[in-house]
């Protein structure tokens, strides 16, 4: 049967051959299906995190552990910090020298401690030590971690850190008055550990009068009122802006800073801008200290070449520590000659004495060395080391200065590399010398000729011409 319908109306017999139609497109097709993840990836994906999972656990394990051993094996003989106050008996140090029968200087033994009360330090001066040494010395728990981290990175990118370092008050206190002034890993650990114990047992306020009193302020002066003392000839409840910034300069190098005082004011005015900035002083104030003069009085126990030995001294702290060479018993053998030493000191004051009249110059130096071997035989630094009015103490031997004829020897050797000898003849004649701005016209010191000379006789006569 068939029927007359609209168009899409279909007979049962092109109905069938539609479907048929549709069927075998569908067959032929490529269908779209969403395959699931096969179960081995799954695994793998799944192992691998355990992997890791298991190294970082392993790994971290691994570190508590390590740490653990370490701290205990730096602790096993960690010192009683109730024995804070308790020091080792102290030698003096003493410097001789090359023959060894000579001494030269000696380094104190007794130390100068005498106890002060930290209501009886001015404000001033209490604060002076803490800005310069540890700022946040009231905030931390005695571990500065952020100045640890800081000083870190600063050594491992070489540069310099200027003013202060990672160590906090506490700490310093703990090096000085417990253990030793070795530098290692250990010693630091232990120095934390004894700070977080002596932080909780002790105030903040307990810690700071123990470190007034115990920490080293150059030669035999320990505590800041021994220094005080010492170098005022009064007590630190009396002293200045100025002072109570001097003495709060000296824990970081006592011997660097008592030998130069050029460098001391330098720091001193530094910690006055410190106070200044923190609200503890006035601009006045601030002002009228550092126009103070440093007037720092020295011992008066025997002292043989004092700029010699001051140097010495100065030389040995920087490689062994100021503890050590303050209160170690070492017995330092100088190259100094004791004969030529005296020599050199009776000359050096008579040459000024005269050029005081001819050139009104009223201070000199002399320094002798062995030329084979570059050891120093003897030094003088002024014609009077106890002279302030000519600044006796300043070793001007050591202070920069133009080599003048000292020069001339380097000049003669660079010549005999070239081929010339002790005989070679030269002009010690008037020469003009052009240059691209003026000509220079050198002159002997006595304003003569001497001809054609040997290079022997113009090294022997300093003649400048040759």
């Amino acid at each position: 049967m068939s029927y007359l319908t609209p168009k899409h109306i279909f007979s049962p017999q092109d109905w069938r051959d539609k479907t048929q139609k549709i069927k075998r497109v569908l067959k032929n097709s490529a269908p779209i299906i969403q395959t699931p993840t096969p179960k081995n990836t799954m695994k793998k994906k799944i192992f691998t995190f355990k992997n890791v999972a298991a190294t970082l656990l392993l790994l971290g394990a691994l570190t508590w552990l390590s740490g653990t051993i370490l701290i205990a094996w730096a602790t096993r003989d960690l010192p009683d910090p109730n024995k804070l106050i308790e020091r080792a008996v102290a030698q003096s140090t003493k410097i001789y020298d090359r023959t060894g029968e000579h001494v030269l200087y000696e380094v104190y033994g007794d130390k100068k401690r005498t106890l002060i009360n930290l209501e009886d330090i001015p404000e001033y001066s209490k604060w002076a030590t803490i800005l310069v040494e540890d700022k946040n010395f009231y905030q931390h728990g005695g571990i500065a971690w952020l100045s640890i981290i800081r000083a870190a990175v600063n050594n491992v990118l070489g540069r310099s850190t200027g003013y202060g370092g990672a160590s906090t008050l506490t700490q310093q206190l703990i090096k000085n008055a417990i253990l030793t002034n070795e530098h290692s890993y250990i010693r630091k650990i232990k120095e934390a550990l004894l700070a977080r114990q002596i932080e909780k047992k002790y105030s903040k306020d307990e810690i700071l009068k123990m470190y007034f009193n115990e920490i080293p302020y150059g030669s035999s002066n320990y505590g800041i009122e021994a220094a005080s003392l010492s170098y005022f000839g009064k007590s630190a409840k009396d002293v200045t802006i100025g002072e109570a910034a001097t003495l709060a300069a000296l824990p970081q190098s006592p011997t660097k800073y008592l030998n130069n005082q050029d460098k001391l004011k330098v720091r001193r005015d530094f910690i006055i801008d410190l106070l200044l900035a923190n609200e503890k002083i006035g601009a006045e104030e601030a002002k009228l200290a550092k126009e103070e003069p440093i007037k720092i009085e020295k011992g008066s126990g025997a002292l043989v070449a004092p700029h010699f030995v001051l140097y010495v001294k100065e030389l040995v702290t920087e490689k062994y520590g100021e503890k050590l060479v303050e209160s170690g018993g070492l017995k330092i053998i100088t190259t100094l000659d004791y004969d030529l030493q005296k020599i050199a000191e009776e000359e050096v004051r008579a040459g000024a004495e005269k050029n005081i009249k001819k050139y009104n110059a009223n201070n000199a130096a002399l320094v002798a060395m062995d030329p084979k071997t570059g050891q120093v035989l003897a030094m003088v630094g002024s014609r009077d080391y106890n002279n302030d009015e000519i600044d006796g103490q300043v070793n001007v031997a050591l202070r920069p200065r133009q080599p003048g004829s000292s020069f001339k020897p380097i000049v003669y050797a660079a010549a005999f590399e070239k081929g010339l000898t002790p005989d070679t003849k030269v002009y010690d004649v008037e020469t003009v010398f052009k240059t691209e701005t003026k000509d220079f016209i050198p002159h002997d010191y006595d304003l003569k000729e001497r001809g054609l000379v040997s290079i022997r006789q113009a090294l022997g006569g300093s003649l400048n011409i040759p």
